[in-house]
């Protein structure tokens, strides 16, 4: 049949997808924990973060896929834009950080699932702390702990991080792991973008037969 072809190309490509979206070294060593741990102190990473608590997550590695829940609260202020020099809204620099992280997030095989603005106060709140006044809401998926920690020592990463210092007034972070999902995944996305794009490319290929 004419235009069989597309699909092994279809499938190669798929498996190329698979072969960087998922994790395939397993689970991080004692080594490589140590080693990305000391590297990220001697660049200052202690000085806000918990040490300890990181430490933990990376040694109960478990090789799969993780989503970051991060909270956000950006100061409607004015900043220096450390660039230039001029004044410029908090958000600004909220926008700039988020320029430069989203591309290295996807380098490392990992993507935004999820962002949301803050449109109210809390209205289920027990024994907590008064809302700070967050903003932003965004799920990131990350391909495993090891490509966090990769970009948390990334020397052309920490450049950016004066944007952040900047444009998050207040924030906090905790890694998550889905059991639920309402909506389909990237592998099902893709699957059936290739399978669509393959048949109607034979369809095209048939047509012209």
């Amino acid at each position: 049949m004419a235009g069989w072809w597309v699909w092994p190309v279809a499938a190669v490509l798929y498996l190329g997808f698979r072969l960087f979206y998922d994790n395939l070294r397993g689970k991080l060593t004692p080594t490589e924990i140590d080693t990305m741990l000391a590297r990220a102190e001697a660049q200052g990473a202690a000085d806000l973060n918990d040490m300890s608590i990181v430490r933990t997550f990376l040694e109960e590695d478990d090789g799969r896929e993780f989503v970051m829940v991060n909270l956000v609260r950006v100061p409607d202020t004015m900043v220096t834009d450390p660039d230039t020099g001029a004044q410029v809204p908090a958000s600004d620099m909220m926008k700039a950080y988020s320029k430069a992280f989203i591309p290295r997030l996807i380098k490392h095989g990992g993507h935004p699932a999820l962002a949301m603005r803050k449109v109210g106060g809390y209205v289920d709140a027990w024994k907590v702390a008064p809302d700070p006044g967050w903003t932003i809401v965004g799920l990131m998926r990350y391909r495993s702990r090891r490509d966090l920690a990769k970009m948390v020592i990334d020397p052309t990463f920490g450049d950016a991080h004066k944007y952040k210092l900047l444009g998050v007034e207040e924030t906090f972070s905790f890694p998550t792991q889905p059991f639920i999902r309402a909506y389909a995944s990237p592998r099902v996305t893709v699957f059936l973008i290739l399978a669509l794009a393959a048949a109607l490319a034979q369809l095209a290929i048939i047509a012209t037969h």
